[in-house]
Parts: C-alpha cells; structure tokens; sequence
C-alpha cells in the first residue's frame, strides 16, 4: 500500500539530478516516514479498529473531527487513486504506443479500476495473494538492472534516448519522492482482518521503511554509475533504461513489471479506501448500504461507489494529481497526529503494545518534520490550475466541503451520533 516497487520515481531524478535524487529517497523516509510509521504503529496497536485513522480520529477528538478524517482521505483517495491506472497507461504506452492515440489510454484506465474492483469485491484474502505475487514479479527487473548496471560504467554517458516531456523541477521531484513515500496508514483500516494486529502493525511499519528506502535507492544508484543523463529521465523512463542495459527482453520485462506495479498498488488500496465508508456506515454517520457486506466479508457497495468517484479523475496529468493528493492526505496525516496527543492526554491507561518513544515530547515532536515537508506542497499548488483556479484554491475547496457534509448529515440526524467507544476488535483465527 506504501510502494509497488521502483515505478514512479523517475521524475525525481529528472527534476533533481542523481546526488539530489538520492539524498531526497534517503532523508524523506526519516523526516516523512518513519515519524508516520511511529505514530501508526502506537495507534493500530492500541485500537486495531475497522476504519483505522478514522477510528482514531473520532475518538480521540469526536465525531466532527473523526467525519473530516474520513472525509479527507476518501476525497484524498479519488486524486491517489487516479494515478495508478494513469502510470499503467504511461508503461503500456512504452511498449504499445498505439494505447496513446485518442481516448484508448482513458479506456484502459477504465479497465484496470474494473478489474480491481471485481477482485476486491471477491475479498481481502484474494486481494493479499494477488499483490504479493505481484511484488516478486514487478522487483526481478531492478535485480537484474542493479546486475547490469555496473557493466557499463560509464557506458551511457551519450546514450541517445527518447526525447523527454516532463517539466518537473527541484520542488516537483521532492513531491513525487513524498508521495513514493506515503500511505502508511492506509493498512490500519484493515486491522480486523489481520492476524495480532497489536504486534503486527509495529513491526511490519518499520520493516517496511527499510525495505522501500532500499528497493529506491539501489536501483538509481546503479544507473548513476553509467553516467545516463538525468535529463532522460521521466515516468515511464525505467522501460528505456531497463533497453539500453540488458536489451529489448528486459525492457519488456520492466514495462510489465510498471503494469504491474500499478494494478498491483490500485487493487490493495481499494481494498484499503472501501473500508472507510463501512466504518462509517456502522457508526451511523453514513447510510447503512455502506455497511453492506457479502459472503466473503468485503464491503461490495462502498467499493463499487468508490470506484465511480476513482474513475472520475482519470484524465488529470501525473504531477498535478500528486499535488493535490499530497496536500489532501497530508492534512488527514496532521489530524492523526494531532489524535496520536490526545489519546496521549485523554486515555494515557490505554494499553499500547508499543509507544512512540520520547513520553509526551516525542509524540508531539514526531509530526513535526512531516507538517514542515507539507508546506512544499502548499508552494506547488499555488502554481497549478485545476477549474481555473490554483490547485490549492480546489484543495481548499475540498476541504470545505468536509465541513458542508458534517453539518448536512447532522441535519439530516438531529440527535447526532453515540460518542466513540472502545470496540473488540475481531480477530482471526
């Protein structure tokens, strides 16, 4: 749910040039990731709930704030969500420009939100093997370009490539990298369904720092070596690399692998958003159709509902979703945070098999870094336009409109909602 391999960070290193690039992927997962994989790994371990975040939310600081949780990340989730079958396009593409041409690329798009949703729909067990297979399949390219690389040292100092189109800068290519770098949250909503989840979760949290910061780091690396120009790089660049290093098998190989990654991200996350709506429907803040579930336990109506939202936003370009993703669920990031203190403050007796080091300082000081790295976003978005305003002018709309549907559903339920109580969580066997 946090990364689908090395895909996606090809900008980084086009808007930042090598040494830049990997200092981004190394120091992002320490100011970005590890202080989330922290505060996560306190909270699933201490309320292993359905809804995850939004059930800490809520009941840490009330129903308002707990709706504009849920509201944040399901609105964050339609721009997020868009981008991985638009990163399937740009691969196929590579391999198949033909899928280029008018309104083929959309329809492809289209029908990888299909396919995921279908398998979701056949439930979490499903979903778990697919994506693990996945994994494997998608990382034995970069083996083999870690392999190669070396070889050719300095060999592609005047490659010639394919013209690149991307425009992205020094402050697009640190988006890209936090946006490589987010979503660790997202496993939380799941908690029911996981085996020990108060042990689980924290271990698995910071295992998968490592492992990602490695799975990124290795592979630039080893093509810094042959001296490739960073001006050739850009989504989808992994597929002309992959050529130049160990011909057109691998190149096939690696744009296959991109497909992968990206249906392979698509297909955990809806798994991850369906969640939320369910969740809610079950504290009564949204219609009990929501709460709807088959024989095989997955939230059939909250995902096929998502999955028209998803497929709304399908034709925004790569960077422009990332901005608006980022500024989205970053502001959801901030209320976690803010619900990792009060938990803190309101239930300190709270069993937590694990704890933020550093008492009451270090909970407050390990959302810190992730609020400054925010404000990179807020200086893109100024930049952009969606609907004829600033992106972050939309973003801020969005977030308005959290407010509008509180006090509409409220309207709609006068007596208001029971308060957040303690649930047991229902573990399997």
């Amino acid at each position: 749910m946090v990364s689908g391999g090395t895909y996606g960070i090809e900008d980084i290193v086009h808007g930042a040039g090598y040494g830049r690039a990997i200092l981004f992927l190394a120091l992002t997962p320490l100011l970005w990731s590890l202080p989330a994989a922290f505060m996560i790994g306190e909270l699933s371990s201490a309320l292993p709930q359905e809804g995850g975040y939004y059930a800490w939310v809520r009941r840490a600081m009330g129903n308002f704030w707990g709706f504009q949780e849920a509201w944040l990340s399901l609105v964050a989730s339609i721009f997020d969500m868009a981008i991985y079958p638009t990163l399937f396009v740009l691969y196929l593409t590579r391999l198949f420009p033909w899928f280029a041409e008018g309104h083929r690329g959309l329809l492809v798009g289209l029908a990888v939100v299909v396919a995921c949703t279908l398998l979701n729909i056949a439930g979490v067990h499903v979903v778990s093997t697919t994506s693990l297979w996945l994994f494997f399949l998608l990382s034995a390219p970069f083996a083999l370009i870690v392999v190669f690389a070396p070889l050719k040292y300095g060999g592609l100092l005047h490659a010639v490539t394919t013209p690149t189109t991307s425009k992205v800068d020094l402050i697009g290519g640190l988006l890209i990298c936090m946006w490589n770098y987010m979503g660790w949250d997202n496993a939380s909503t799941i908690a029911t369904e996981v085996e020990r989840p108060q042990r689980t979760y924290p271990r698995a949290m910071l295992a998968a720092v490592a492992l990602v910061t490695l799975s990124y780091i290795v592979p630039v690396a080893a093509v810094w070596m042959t001296g490739l120009a960073p001006t050739a790089w850009e989504t989808g660049s992994w597929a002309d690399i992959a050529g130049l290093l160990g011909g057109p098998l691998l190149r096939i190989g690696l744009v296959l692998g991109g497909m992968m990654s990206a249906f392979g991200m698509f297909n955990a996350l809806v798994m991850s958003y369906s969640r939320l709506p369910l969740a809610m429907a079950q504290d009564g803040m949204l219609p009990s159709a929501f709460g709807k579930l088959n024989r095989r336990r997955a939230p059939w109506v909250a995902i096929l509902v998502c999955a028209i939202g998803w497929a709304m936003c399908l034709g925004l370009g790569f960077e422009r979703l990332i901005t608006i993703d980022i500024l989205l669920y970053g502001s959801s990031l901030l209320l976690e945070f803010a619900a990792l203190i009060a938990l803190r403050i309101r239930e300190p007796n709270l069993p937590r098999a694990f704890r933020v080091p550093g008492g009451m300082f270090g909970a407050v000081m390990v959302g810190v870094t992730p609020a400054l790295l925010l404000g990179f976003s807020v200086v893109r978005s100024q930049g952009e336009q969606v609907l004829g305003m600033s992106s972050f002018a939309f973003a801020m709309l969005l977030v308005a409109g959290g407010f509008i549907a509180y006090f509409l559903n409220l309207a709609l339920k006068p007596a208001g909602w029971p308060p957040a109580l303690e649930k047991k969580p229902e573990i399997l066997a």
